[in-house]
């Protein structure tokens, strides 16, 4: 079949031939002649190898999903010749000598210097042999192409200079500078990462190794209710936002519109007009013109105007009061939702005037004293209140939901009965993708002084929440003891993170380094399950999300244990929930080796203050192959848009046994999504990126069950309202 081919093709054939014996049941020479019917010509070698490789995508179906891998070979044939060109040696050897690309790169300025400065050239040269090009051949192609478009190394004119694995090894490197064997764990680190057994958070694999190395996903920070937290706060996020972090902001402190302002009464035009500014910073502040900033900004459900907040992003009413980047968030007490259930009023106030007349901010409070303290706002009788049925409001929300997808939602009193950490701040909000349940606090001006010509501004760092986070590849763990194995590497690089972390602002190196919290998660949910026969709706699936995410805590915070014995625990270990045991009990932990665990971390600590968050993973799991998260699959078959290709797609490992156990999202009962995410949740110190689907066809009172039976089952969080008929926006920043 070759022989229809140009003359100048025939150096491919010897590499056709060898990719196709790894694929004998694949036709061969159907593909061939269909490559052939779109050659052209006086066609370029590079413009043929293109032709093949389109040629293999647009085989890949249902019944032949091995043509996606065809096609990954052939771009990595194609990216070992680009590299081989462009850094002058022989292409056969596929890999070139990884200490003249770390230097090449450090002299260009495309890698930081700290590498050659933490490494020897026989260090780097042993790194370089370890190397296995050969693990090129576990990516599908639409991971190779995210791989090779967006992370690998190229040099200022856009040329390919570092290949996939010198990518993952250069991760490992960095990451394993600091530790005292550090070649030994960089080769663990880059194990892990090169057999896709777990993938890394998207700024960690983007910026691991150059000079501007933030790795970090997410920042959270907290507002307080004067014109200087306001403008610090875009400062600060305008910052995080143009390294590539995702932006979460608690507005819940700030006055709202008709408040007083130094005692003028309705001077204050409250929230929105702040929001749209943040909004404004978001699509100025883009990412090296890769992607707008994304910013999530959330408000308690009682805050005076909430009713504006949740028009931000619907298509109805006055434009001057809409924020369309914003990714909206609402608070939400338990009182609230049992206001709902039964049908009962609620009440909406302005926080400066609470704090005026009563003498505190309720926001401050949760629980039971938050209860406490709202009944005595409504039944004070100098406080202005709107009344209206709480189901009024969660109208709202569904409606708004149902339109955009948004508003996330955040119960806060579940997260903050939950957290290990209430004995030094509360966790008044979420981040962008929801995941994240930290200890949060307004920065504090302290004063601004003129000392000899220079302005000097003091300030009082506040709890400004920073989430470090990489993700378990449940599709490539076989076994318990491969949890156990890839946990303890994958904690210990997190805990690495956060030292060798580049930070946008100073109050989030504060934070990140008092708290030390890192934010395990998973990718390949939903491939787990149908690899082992677990239906999505059943049982044993509730049965086995309890199991299973029970184990992966049990590693992650023995890991963490075992970490601050050799390093110490973290700064506020003394006096948490992890020390006094009070977690452990709260959660049921009973049996042997729990109660094991438990007097080791009292014995030596935690090096982590929170461990567990499971992200979105929308791009890392389509790079490893997997299915995103804890996500059911969108569909068994589909079409990935990436950089103006089609790339068909498939589940992965489709196949005639795995077939029936993809059952797709839209078509599954989320009542079984919702009892499983609460088996999790027990298990998971922080939260999970945890989607609801529904159709044009799911009714209000549908959707309404849908909200109430996650909060009875002791959800944290639900992040996107997902309707068949309607797109959103993934978070790349908390992909991991």
């Amino acid at each position: 079949m070759l022989s229809v081919l140009p003359e100048k093709m025939a150096p491919y054939g010897a590499l056709i031939d060898d990719i196709c014996g790894r694929f004998p049941h694949l036709d061969k020479n159907e593909w061939l002649g269909d490559a052939a019917a779109q050659m052209r010509e006086n066609m370029s070698e590079d413009e043929m190898l293109q032709t093949f490789i389109q040629a293999a995508v647009e085989k890949t179906s249902v019944e032949e999903p091995d043509w996606q891998f065809v096609a990954s070979h052939l771009l990595a044939h194609y990216l070992y010749k680009k590299a081989a060109e462009n850094r002058n040696y022989d292409a056969d050897r596929k890999y070139g000598d990884l200490y003249v690309l770390i230097h090449t790169l450090t002299e260009k300025g495309l890698y930081g210097k700290y590498l050659l400065q933490h490494y020897s050239k026989s260090e780097i040269d042993e790194l370089g042999a370890y190397l296995i090009p050969e693990r090129d051949y576990l990516f599908n192609y639409i991971g190779l192409k995210v791989l090779s478009d967006r992370y690998i190394v190229r040099d200022y004119d856009g040329k390919v200079m570092e290949l996939p694995q010198e990518r993952f090894m250069i991760i490992a490197m960095h990451l394993a500078q600091k530790e005292e064997d550090r070649l030994g764990w960089a080769k663990k680190f880059y194990d892990v990462l090169s057999k896709l057994e777990m993938t890394v958070a998207t700024p960690t694999l983007s910026n691991a190794g150059k000079p501007l190395h933030q790795l970090s996903s997410c920042f959270i920070d907290t507002v307080d209710d004067s014109l200087w937290s306001i403008y610090n706060t875009n400062s600060a996020t305008a910052q995080v936002s143009k390294h590539g972090g995702g932006v979460g902001i608690y507005l819940g402190k700030v006055r709202s519109k008709g408040s007083k302002i130094r005692g003028h009464k309705g001077a204050s035009g409250g929230v929105i007009p702040w929001i749209r500014n943040y909004n404004n910073t978001a699509v100025a502040v883009d990412q090296l013109g890769v992607r707008r900033g994304a910013f999530a900004i959330y408000l308690d459900v009682w805050h005076a105007d909430i009713l504006d907040f949740l028009n931000l992003k619907t298509n109805n009413g006055d434009d001057r009061l809409k924020a369309h980047d914003i990714f909206p968030g609402v608070c939400i007490p338990d009182i609230f939702m049992k206001r709902v259930k039964e049908r009962g009023m609620w009440y909406l106030f302005d926080p400066h005037e609470v704090r005026e007349v009563m003498g505190y901010s309720i926001e401050d409070y949760w629980g039971e004293e938050f209860e406490r303290r709202y009944l005595e706002c409504v039944n004070h009788p100098e406080l202005n209140k709107t009344e209206i049925p709480a189901i009024e409001i969660m109208k709202r929300m569904m409606v708004s939901a149902f339109e955009t997808g948004t508003p996330f939602m955040f119960f806060r009193d579940t997260v903050n009965r939950a957290n290990p950490n209430k004995h030094k701040g509360m966790i008044y909000s979420s981040n962008l993708c929801t995941e994240i349940c930290q200890n949060m606090s307004p920065t504090e001006l302290i004063s601004e002084e003129l000392e000899d010509g220079v302005i000097v501004t003091r300030q009082k760092p506040g709890d400004f929440v920073v989430c470090n986070l990489s993700s378990i590849n449940l599709g490539r763990v076989k076994t318990m003891d491969d949890i156990e194995r890839v946990v303890s590497v994958q904690m210990r690089m997190l805990d690495n993170v956060i030292d060798l972390n580049m930070y946008p602002v100073k109050q989030a190196e504060v934070t990140n380094k008092k708290y030390r919290a890192v934010g395990l998660g998973t990718s390949g949910y939903h491939q787990y399950l149908a690899e082992r026969k677990i239906a999505w709706e059943s049982e044993e699936h509730v049965e086995e999300a309890d199991r299973l995410f029970e184990e992966l805590a049990y590693q992650a915070i023995r890991a963490s244990m075992e970490i601050a014995k050799e390093k110490g625990a973290y700064p506020l270990f003394a006096g948490s929930e992890w020390e006094s045991g009070e977690y452990f009990e709260q959660r049921g932990y009973t049996s042997e080796r729990w109660q094991r665990l438990k007097e080791d971390v009292k014995k030596y600590g935690l090096r982590n203050a929170w461990v567990f968050a499971v992200a979105p993973t929308g791009s890392t799991s389509l790079i490893a192959g997997s299915t995103a998260g804890i996500d059911p699959v969108y569909a068994k078959f589909f079409v990935e848009e990436k950089r103006g290709a089609v790339i068909p797609q498939t589940a992965p490992n489709l196949s005639p046994e795995t077939t029936w156990y993809y059952k797709e999202a839209h078509l599954i009962d989320q009542h079984w999504s919702i009892r499983a995410a609460g088996k999790r949740q027990r298990h998971i110190d922080q939260s999970q990126s945890f989607n609801l689907y529904i159709t044009p066809n799911t009714t209000a009172r549908e959707f309404l069950d849908l909200y109430l039976a996650a909060w009875e089952n002791g959800l944290k969080t639900i992040y996107y309202i997902r309707n068949q008929s309607l797109e959103v926006e993934e978070c790349v920043s908390c992909s991991s």
